[in-house]
């Protein structure tokens, strides 16, 4: 993959909300006011959705105190909290920016007559290919830890022990455990050479 591209899908949510031109939807935006954070809450009509990867933005309008208000979001920013579908409207064009010459009624879409509102969302990135790599670690810590917890306690049963035995416990700990490792990369081979 190339650097770029893996640079970006990092950057990349795990899944985001499905937003549809004409929805009214409410944004939870996160806000730094100094040292304090907070989420203020923008609703609208979404009256474009543009772009694609980490540069996908979708532009919500609405009317505050008789003056259009648009603001437009990227939907893998970290600052956007969620986004709640409040209303489905029917919209049969891509850009609605007819709405900006309407004010009043008219400036709203019509409402999808049984349409029911869901927060769907689309799932980006997969987390299973992080779970099996977590197990393999955890199994190989196992057979290593054993023998040298075995050995430890010898040494601790020994109350008075000169510095030589404890040195050739060390090294015995330090076979032992390589053995156990050579076993297992041995075993993990032929498991590749069987399949």
């Amino acid at each position: 993959m190339d650097i770029v591209k893996s640079i970006e899908h990092e950057q990349l949510k795990n899944s985001i909300p499905e937003i549809r031109v004409g929805n009214t939807v409410r944004v939870h935006v996160k806000i730094k006011e100094g040292n304090k954070e907070r989420i203020q809450v923008f609703e609208g009509i979404v009256i474009k959705k543009q772009g694609g990867g980490v540069n996908e933005t979708f532009t919500v309008r609405k009317i505050s105190y008789g003056v259009g208000v648009e603001k437009t979001f990227l939907i893998h920013s970290p600052l956007v909290e969620k986004v709640e579908v409040v209303r489905v409207g029917k919209a049969r064009r891509a850009k609605l920016y007819y709405l900006r010459e309407r004010t009043g009624k008219a400036s709203k879409t019509k409402e999808m007559v049984g349409a029911r509102i869901e927060n769907k969302e689309i799932v980006i990135k997969e987390d299973l290919a992080e779970e099996p790599v977590q197990e393999v670690v955890e199994e190989t810590t196992e057979t290593v830890e054993a023998p040298i917890e075995e050995k430890t306690t010898e040494v601790v049963n020994k109350e008075v022990a000169p510095a030589e035995p404890v040195a050739e416990a060390a090294e015995e700990v330090a076979e032992k455990t390589a053995e156990v490792v050579e076993k297992e990369s041995k075993a993990s081979k032929t498991d590749k050479k069987a399949e």
